[in-house]
């Protein structure tokens, strides 16, 4: 028994040995005060000067924040929102911030509104873009990913698109309005997707140097079932259009079950990727990549893998790998779409699912407590012919939005927070999560070209600053996130 425990022990040391320290250079900036609290971040975005720009709200207000390349605030200003207007979107390009929310003032009238965020020279400005009316308590803008996908800017900057929805009571109706980024001008207006019985549901927007908007979504066959008899009751719709013509290109699915796909732009190839399920959209058997021709708007490869081995192993252990490489993953959700310098493309989900438990009062009465969970985090590379090239995944239990993302140079970046210790599992899994008395650390786990995985410690959090990576940005080579504090702040710099 003494040998086992001292062998237990000496396995324990050494995984905890073989946690690196991060080879990313890490500063801290000045701490600063608030004087608003406001923890929600709704950008953050640094330009090629090194200036970062911060958008949050709190309960009646807007809050935007400049500091410089130490960090330290040069400008604030608070504008005061009204509780019928809402966040919907932001976009960022060289030194601006364009910040979008809908106004409600009435049940059936919407104002979407664009508050330019300049950070060179330090303004904040409100322009109405346009103003619709919707049925009674419609949303403007398709919801429930967590990713943004109404909004988005073209490459060179010039042009910007917003995707809306327009259900009436007898027609499904979406427009895409295309306006100039410098001056806001309407360039163009454009329906799609009209019909009185088949649904639409967006997934995902992209615009290109000309001003040609490519929407994505799923067109139902009858109704909005996601499965008829077994099969899926839905085609994938690539919609091209311009000022002057609108066209579409239909995806057909064979026994793949889909949830929704994410635009990753190449050249003159717009990659569709996602996961694919046979048994229903809630699962995962695997990834898809459909690589699209542009300029012929047709569907030049369809790449279907099954979820690599490494996967299994990473969320099961080496000795179950093999028999859970046949189970569908299931409640996963695309957070990033990244692309490196060589055409790979790789694609990161997190489980999320909430669950309640009812707390008895004992007087015959009780209540629901609702918790959310981010667990297990999934990655898959693609290169630029759409080929699989790894899949990896993270253990990982957390109860908040937990992790954020980037490449640097070949490697990919997953910064995140965990007990002090990783630990190492008998059946040599790595779990990532904190018990109810340990203390935490923040983390960088680095995957190579070829998905090989390296822990590397970036800091202890008992007495030290509490980073959140959810809350960070990635540009000029260096990631930027902010504490947790209430009304003292601080940021960590990796670079």
């Amino acid at each position: 028994m003494k040998k086992l425990l001292s062998l237990s022990f000496l396995l324990v040391f050494n995984f905890i040995s073989s946690q690196n320290q991060s080879s990313l250079k890490i500063t801290e900036s000045e701490e600063y005060k608030d004087e608003v609290t406001a923890n929600n971040i709704l950008a953050i975005h640094t330009t090629n000067n090194g200036l970062t720009g911060i958008v949050r709200d709190s309960k009646k207000d807007i809050l935007f924040d400049i500091f410089d390349t130490d960090l330290k605030k040069v400008f604030s200003k608070t504008v005061e929102s009204d509780k019928r207007e809402s966040f919907v979107g932001e976009i960022f390009f060289e030194n601006e911030i364009k910040f979008f929310t809908v106004y409600a003032p009435e049940k059936t009238e919407r104002i979407l509104y664009c508050h330019i965020f300049n950070l060179e020279n330090k303004t904040v400005t409100k322009e109405k873009l346009f103003e619709t009316t919707v049925e009674k308590n419609q949303d403007l803008f398709a919801g429930g990913n967590k990713r943004q996908t109404s909004f988005a800017i073209s490459p060179n900057g010039n042009y910007f698109a917003v995707a809306t929805d327009n259900i009436k009571k007898n027609v499904n109706s979406y427009t895409v309005r295309v306006f100039n980024a410098s001056n806001l001008q309407l360039v163009y207006e454009k329906a799609y997707q009209e019909h009185e019985e088949r649904f639409y549901q967006h997934n995902d927007l992209s615009i290109d140097d000309n001003a040609n908007v490519y929407t994505l979504g799923k067109l139902y066959i009858k109704g909005r079932s996601e499965k008829k008899k077994g099969e899926a009751n839905y085609q994938f719709v690539l919609n091209k259009l311009s000022k002057t013509e609108a066209k579409e290109l239909t995806i057909d699915l064979a026994e793949e079950h889909i949830l929704s796909l994410n635009i990753s732009t190449t050249a003159n190839e717009l990659h569709l990727l996602g996961f694919y399920s046979e048994k229903n959209i809630f699962r995962i058997k695997g990834g898809c990549n459909f690589i699209i021709d542009t300029d012929a708007l047709s569907v030049k490869s369809k790449n279907i893998y099954k979820l690599p081995i490494e996967v299994y192993e990473d969320l099961y252990g080496e000795d179950k790998a093999d028999n859970k490489k046949d189970k569908e993953l299931s409640n996963f959700y695309v957070d990033y779409v990244l692309k490196d310098t060589n055409g790979n493309t790789y694609i990161l989900a997190e489980a999320f699912y909430i669950t309640q438990t009812y707390v008895s009062t004992g007087t015959g009465g009780g209540y629901f407590i609702t918790t959310p969970h981010y667990d297990d985090i999934l990655i898959l590379n693609f290169d630029a012919n759409g080929t699989l090239n790894w899949g990896r995944s993270v253990f990982k239990k957390s109860g908040s939005p937990s992790y954020n993302a980037f490449l640097k140079g070949n490697e990919l970046h997953v910064i995140l927070n965990s007990g002090k210790n990783l630990t190492e599992k008998n059946d040599g899994r790595t779990k990532v999560s904190k018990g109810l008395f340990e203390s935490s650390s923040l983390y960088d786990f680095v995957y190579s070209a070829n998905g090989e995985v390296s822990y590397n410690k970036i800091q202890d959090n008992s007495g030290n600053t509490y980073y959140i990576p959810f809350y960070g940005t990635y540009q000029n080579d260096t990631f930027i996130m902010t504490s947790d504090g209430k009304k003292k702040k601080q940021f960590m710099i990796l670079k």
